[in-house]
């Protein structure tokens, strides 16, 4: 759900202060924890350190991210990948499809 329009969008106090501080040309990575402040208009340009709970996920911010949260650029979790009989199939057949495309490739020769 969304913050009322009567508040505004909520934005990290020091972390706008950082930002302030700031020259556009400067490129310091700004590090924060605040992974729920809304980027706003002063922040584009620069490159935010966002905490996913193991370390710092550099994230630039360019205008399209205007009015988005933070942490929406730094994913906390990490897929791996579906498991089970039918994921093994289908990986041993991309397998099978790269080994026949090499030998192919190692049969025909440099082209010349």
């Amino acid at each position: 759900m969304s913050r009322s329009l009567k508040k505004g969008p909520y934005i990290d106090q020091n972390l706008l202060e950082k930002v302030l501080k700031l020259r556009r040309d400067e490129k310091v990575i700004i590090k924060t924890w605040a992974r729920y402040s809304t980027i706003s208009p002063e922040m584009v340009g620069h490159t935010f350190g966002v905490h996913n709970g193991k370390e710092f996920v550099p994230v630039y911010v360019s205008e399209d991210m205007v009015g988005h949260k933070l942490g929406e650029f730094s994913p906390t979790t990490k897929f791996v990948r579906h498991g089970g009989k039918m994921q093994r199939e289908i990986e041993a057949g991309v397998e099978q499809k790269e080994a026949v495309k090499t030998e192919a490739a190692v049969k025909s020769g440099p082209k010349k």
